[in-house]
């Protein structure tokens, strides 16, 4: 007898469907076949599912059995597969009618004794099922939160095989998983603040600019003077997570594997800040088989890079495309996968080797030729990627002293909440989200100079020697500036100031 049931794989963040179809037949030598492009993962499972099917109790005969995993040019990892493996097998020995299992997907990885472990992207699985028009999904009790973020879709999460089996024969009921049910990490009674951080008002008004037109910051300042603070309070006064962006999110951390268990939808935004020693396929993505690197987990949130010349310079390149594009695009033989990568990119640095050429009360012991090697570690395309060049000072003790500044986090945010809803607004029907996005015909049309403002960036283009991509970054950063003030007109005063954010050019 020949059974058919539904199951999915990954490509990217995204799932495919798999028809899984297990032939069972007591003619000749009893022999296991497993057929359409499995990994080693996969094949794998045909001795956990065989183990798993005694210690439950079921009792398949010496047999021939063959399964066929389709689309058969499609490549299947991972051990979701476990679990309809195990059911497709129970309904080819005749152990399940065929009617008890239709219409429902399955993914879950099966211990020896028969136990539900959880798989890695269950959130792209579910969407799929939802799209596939599936009477339910059964998913490990560790990705069932996961799972229940999907609405219109019975989630049912079985411990065990024996459960699973025991269900879809109608003998055992099993309560849907409320999406209510799904804890969201939205607690911020001890989040970071910006009052938190003494003095530096020029830089917060800086990452204030940064944040509510999505653009990337360099923070160049000597050791102790607050870049680190800053850049861990960013996070804080971005706007919320949309519904979309939250799923956007937590798919990408589904498939990496990286969604705590019992987890629902993410809240927070991300803030990743991988060590300087981090080599160039884990910061954009890949391997073997492909995964999602530091720059897609920090999609719709910070990417923060401390002690920027201290990365290596290819780890540092490959992040051209996706600061450049907002996506990953990782190409192997076989295959070729993209990943979001949408995320704000927030680095820091010292002036110099030693860190001390801009600090007045300590001595920099760095020669010239080494600033200048020193700094050449970042390329020009690179830095011109990065729309904020901002000076950090070191702080002094006055400053240090006082009690908190009244910029709050949740004072910035909502500055920088406005400005995004006037740029959601403006940028309606458009592939434009912020003021980054900014390029071709729409910067013409939203960023237009008046008769001052084409004199002040005729100089500024010719003293700073500015490439054509700093001239765009400059009008973004001055259209941003004029939104905090709630206006459509760019100004003069709007382009000083986004000239000032921009510290290299004017060295």
């Amino acid at each position: 007898m020949i059974a058919r049931l539904a199951c999915g794989g990954l490509q990217g963040v995204d799932a495919f469907r798999v028809d899984l179809e297990v032939d069972l037949t007591r003619r000749g030598m009893p022999a296991f076949t497993l057929v359409g492009l499995a990994e080693t993962a996969v094949r794998e499972a045909k001795d956990r599912v065989f183990a798993a099917l005694r210690a439950e109790g079921f009792t398949i005969p010496p047999c021939r059995i063959t399964v066929n995993m389709a689309p058969a040019d499609r490549r299947k990892t991972g051990t979701a597969y476990d679990l309809p493996l195990a059911v497709g097998i129970l309904g080819a020995a005749e152990l399940l009618a065929p009617e008890q299992t239709q219409g429902w997907f399955l993914a879950g990885e099966l211990s020896l004794t028969g136990t539900l472990n959880p798989v890695p992207g269950v959130l792209p699985l579910a969407l799929l099922a939802r799209r596939e028009g599936a009477r339910g999904m059964l998913v490990p009790p560790q990705n069932a939160a996961e799972a229940a973020v999907v609405r219109d879709i019975p989630i049912m999460a079985p411990r065990t095989l024996g459960e699973c089996v025991a269900f879809l024969r109608g003998a055992r009921a099993l309560e849907p998983v409320s999406a209510a049910a799904a804890p969201f990490s939205d607690d911020e009674a001890h989040a970071p603040d910006f009052a938190e951080v003494k003095g530096q008002m020029s830089a917060k008004r800086a990452l204030e600019i940064a944040a509510a037109g999505g653009h990337n910051v360099l923070l160049i300042g000597p050791p102790g003077s607050g870049k680190t603070m800053l850049a861990q309070r960013l996070p804080t006064i971005l706007p919320p997570l949309t519904f979309e962006e939250a799923l956007e999110v937590t798919k990408i951390y589904s498939v990496a594997g990286k969604l705590p268990q019992n987890h629902g939808l993410m809240r927070r935004r991300p803030f990743r800040s991988p060590h300087h020693t981090i080599s160039e396929t884990a910061l954009a993505g890949g391997g073997s088989h492909p995964r999602p690197g530091e720059v897609s987990l920090a999609h719709r949130g910070v990417l923060f890079l401390d002690e920027l010349p201290e990365y290596k310079k290819q780890a540092l390149e490959v992040l051209r495309q996706p600061l450049e594009d907002g996506q990953v695009t990782i190409a192997r033989a076989l295959q070729s996968v993209t990943y979001p990568a949408s995320c704000m990119l927030v680095a820091a640095m010292n002036p110099c080797p030693c860190g001390y050429s801009t600090d007045p009360d300590h001595v920099c012991t760095c020669a010239p030729a080494q600033i200048a090697r020193y700094r050449s570690k970042l390329s020009g395309p690179l830095l011109d990627r990065i729309d904020l060049h901002v000076e950090v000072p070191a702080v002094p003790y006055e400053e240090l002293r006082a009690g908190p500044g009244p910029l709050t986090s949740a004072v910035l945010r909502d500055h920088v909440t406005a400005a995004r809803e006037r740029q959601q607004h403006r940028y309606k029907n458009t592939p434009c989200r912020t003021n980054a996005d900014l390029n071709g015909a729409l910067l013409e049309r939203h960023c237009a100079l008046e008769s001052d403002g084409h004199t002040l960036m005729r100089e500024a283009v010719r003293k700073l020697r500015l490439s054509a991509r700093a001239y765009t970054r400059i009008l973004r950063l001055a259209r941003t500036i004029a939104d905090l003030e709630d206006t459509d007109r760019l100004a003069a005063r709007h382009l000083h100031e986004a000239v000032a954010l921009r510290t290299l050019d004017r060295e």
